[in-house]
């Protein structure tokens, strides 16, 4: 049992911070000495103790190195800094040692300091996510840029090449000039596509996630009738959410007919399989914004898995894996998925490949 006023304080402090169970990140608020005044349910379930067990311990316990947490609340008494950093490992019952970034910051209590533990695969994926982002906004900036530049000189080579046509006499020279105005409608194609999601107006309306899993799996269907497998995995219970219908059935078809194309070996094995699966994920964090609830679309095929050399560059534009590609599928279903807030990310190994769309949910 705690003392009494150290008993006040805990039940002071599980009021006060109550909000903090909303995180999916594990959070303590710790007097000075360790103290654990407050655990958050994820801290709960991370360490296998309960909260009633957790508060009034002492959290420098529960590291494999208690002193670098000692050390810092021995900083914060003093005010040496505002939030201080470090890696550590955290000690659980009847599990291996979590690796974690630990953060200690003072409230604007006195004698109070929030410490937040951040599992380093978590840290990671949050880092790696802005990276996508940023990488994303750089790209859309590029196409744009480079699109309109490329655009201005082919009318001019087309319309050169009609010309000079006009004016042969030797028609096998047009041969030739057949060959500019073809390569130069090839380019004209390219730049059209690479300029179409920032063209063409986004059209929001009422999307059900599944009319667009049906639509896209009959498409597939239709192209590859033999030896592919799509496999519907739904959550029927998801609500339909304010959307471009169009731009994600276009998305989720562009990752859906890779993942087809990158099966052929499969497919002709006859054992070839993509899985359509949705769920509804729950204090989502992504883009630097944590959501209460978001739609996860996965696509999923048992093929040989993304390239390692193009593992980190899938979404830039021009880069595919595959001979003959154009390398702009996953650019544009990135670009379509950002317009509706969210994200895509991509685990891959060989045998099983990953998608996964977050979207927002209301």
């Amino acid at each position: 049992m705690l003392p009494g006023k150290a008993a006040q304080r805990a039940a002071s402090a599980h009021g006060k911070f109550h909000s903090l169970d909303l995180l999916a990140t594990l959070v303590a608020v710790v007097s000075l000495d360790g103290q654990v005044l407050f655990a958050n349910a994820a801290l709960e379930d991370a360490l296998g103790m309960s909260r009633r067990s957790i508060t009034g311990t002492r959290l420098q316990d529960c590291f494999t190195e208690p002193q670098l947490l000692q050390n810092a609340l021995s900083g914060a008494a003093v005010n040496e800094f505002a939030a201080l950093r470090y890696d550590a490992w955290l000690r659980r019952l009847a599990h291996e040692p979590l690796p974690v970034h630990v953060v200690v910051a003072q409230t604007d209590t006195a004698g109070e300091v929030i410490v937040e533990l951040l599992p380093l695969e978590q840290q990671a994926r949050q880092e790696r996510e802005e990276r996508l982002i940023d990488q994303a906004q750089a790209n859309k900036e590029l196409i744009r840029n480079l699109a309109h530049e490329i655009k201005n000189p082919l009318g001019g080579i087309r319309g050169a090449a009609q010309l000079l046509e006009l004016e042969l006499d030797n028609k096998q020279l047009t041969e030739y000039t057949q060959v500019i105005i073809h390569e130069a409608d090839r380019l004209q194609s390219l730049v059209d596509r690479l300029l179409a999601p920032h063209r063409r107006p986004h059209v929001v309306g009422d999307v059900n996630i599944h009319e667009v899993c049906e639509r896209v799996r009959s498409l597939i269907v239709a192209e590859f009738p033999r030896g592919l497998k799509v496999v519907r995995d739904y959550d029927t219970s998801i609500p339909e959410f304010r959307g471009d219908k169009e731009q994600l059935i276009q998305a989720v078809l562009n990752i859906a007919h890779n993942a087809a194309q990158a099966l052929a070996e499969r497919i002709a094995a006859g054992d070839a399989q993509i899985t359509l699966r949705t769920r509804v994920g729950r204090q989502v964090t992504f883009g630097k914004q944590r959501y209460r609830l978001a739609l996860e679309l996965h696509v999923i095929d048992n093929g040989p898995g993304v390239p390692d050399a193009i593992k980190d560059r899938i979404f830039f534009p021009l880069v595919s894996g595959r001979e003959g590609g154009s390398g702009l599928g996953l650019t544009l279903a990135q670009t379509f998925v950002q317009q509706h807030h969210g994200l895509i990310e991509c685990e891959s190994a060989p045998g099983h490949t990953d998608f996964k769309l977050l979207i927002p949910l209301p």
